[in-house]
């Protein structure tokens, strides 16, 4: 099978890593890539949210299945034109996007098939936002509508600090993301990523991780994309997954494929649990990133006939399987992220780092020139170790963190403090 993969992440370079795994990959790319990934595959120079662009790149290169990482090409449409062209794809509709491209959407979806989730209301005027939240009360959670990368997100403490979001997100600083907000009550309990693969008929789970969204230590400063991450959640008990996936997602499926825009890709459920009731926080249509690192550093490769049988409709006869084990992903970001933070760094140490089936660094903002690792990004590597426990985990993780040697860097020191 001739692969190619959408992005240049760090969940796209764990996928690469696992897809590569599977013998029945026999040609991999992936565009654009990054240093980390050009080990391992062809990285192509390709603008990946032109869907024609994309057919014309899969037509040249004979590819057989395309594998989408990041939202913005889903909601692009970039799926729907691969699959107009013949192509099999994994990732869902650009109709089916909106379940994380508009936040109001999701809510809409939430009402129609009873999924239990926060109170809510959604406004593009600042003033009316300003009166809705000070009746509300803090603490109170404000949101960019659209897409913001993971950063439209302010759970505010005071009502000055939920007024400055509103005036900060109406005012333009997302952009049209933030052309709408999305107020929400505050919900309390220990926050889990649910991750369950749909071909717009069936549901497979396939793995649940906890990630840490606040870019210090204690889960405090600034939310980021996330610092870190652990699989399985325990959390998530299989009660609770199972109470979620039948008063959550099997609903909202069920509801999208009544509105005649079925789901098929992975439906990635953020939860909120509390007394062992969970409730919907968002939804995510890609996997999680660092999630799906830690997914992808315990399933393997599997996962690519996981992903297919998701992309050809046949879900029913494949079921992941699964090691009693436990994994840790540690993001290594500029220093200054998710703030204003310098490029260009050099990064060091890192061919001396192990690369085995539960030991890897996978790149998440670099380059490669002359045998140099360049830092490109925000966050720019996932230190990733698998153990028969977290603390052993957790251990294979931090020691691999300590021997990179590149001062502009920073780290969290207490990734999976909620469950050791």
């Amino acid at each position: 099978m001739n692969i190619l993969i959408l992005g240049g992440g760090g969940r796209e370079h764990s996928l690469a890593w696992a897809v590569k795994q599977n013998p029945k990959c026999d040609r991999l790319i992936v565009a654009p890539g990054n240093a980390g990934i050009a080990k391992i595959a062809r990285c192509a120079s390709l603008d990946i949210e032109d869907g024609d662009a994309v057919a014309a790149f899969c037509a040249d290169n004979a590819i057989d299945f395309v594998i989408i990482g990041p939202e913005a090409p889903l909601a692009a449409g970039v799926s729907d034109v691969l699959r107009q062209n013949g192509l099999v794809v994994f990732g869902c509709s650009k109709a089916a996007a909106q379940l994380e491209s508009s936040k109001s959407f999701t809510k809409s979806i939430c009402d129609a098939c009873a999924a239990p989730t926060a109170k809510y209301a959604h406004f593009t005027d600042a003033t009316a936002a300003k009166d809705y939240a000070t009746a509300q009360g803090a603490p109170i959670v404000i949101k960019a509508d659209g897409l913001a990368a993971g950063k439209g997100v302010v759970v505010a403490m005071t009502l000055d600090d939920a007024h400055a979001a509103i005036d900060d997100m109406l005012g333009g600083s997302f952009g049209a993301a933030g052309a709408e907000v999305v107020i929400e009550e505050f919900m309390e309990g220990e926050e889990a990523s649910y991750f369950l693969l749909c071909d717009g008929e069936t549901v497979l789970p396939v793995g649940t991780a906890q990630d840490h969204k606040r870019a210090f230590d204690g889960d405090t400063g600034p939310n980021t994309g996330g610092m870190g991450a652990y699989s399985p959640a325990p959390v998530l008990t299989d009660t609770v997954a199972q109470k979620a996936l039948d008063e959550i997602v099997k609903p909202t499926v069920a509801e999208m494929a009544r509105r005649g825009t079925p789901f098929q890709g992975v439906l990635y459920a953020g939860l909120m649990i509390k007394d062992g009731q969970p409730r919907l926080v968002e939804y995510n249509v890609r996997f999680g990133d660092p999630e799906c690192q830690v997914l992808m550093m315990r399933l393997g490769g599997q996962i690519l006939d996981l992903l297919h049988a998701c992309a050809t409709g046949t879900l029913a006869d494949v079921k992941p399987n699964w090691a009693d084990d436990h994994a840790m992903t540690i993001v290594l970001a500029a220093d200054g992220y998710p703030g204003h933070y310098e490029k260009g760094s050099t990064i060091n140490g890192l061919d001396a780092l192990p690369e085995t089936t539960s030991e890897m660094v996978f790149h998440a903002g670099t380059t490669e020139e002359n045998g140099t690792i360049t830092a490109t990004g925000g966050r720019v590597l996932n230190v990733t170790a698998r153990g028969a426990t977290l603390q052993e985990a957790h251990e294979k993780a931090y020691a691999m963190t300590q021997q990179i040697d590149w001062p502009e860097g920073v780290y969290r020191t207490d990734i999976g403090h909620r469950a050791l």
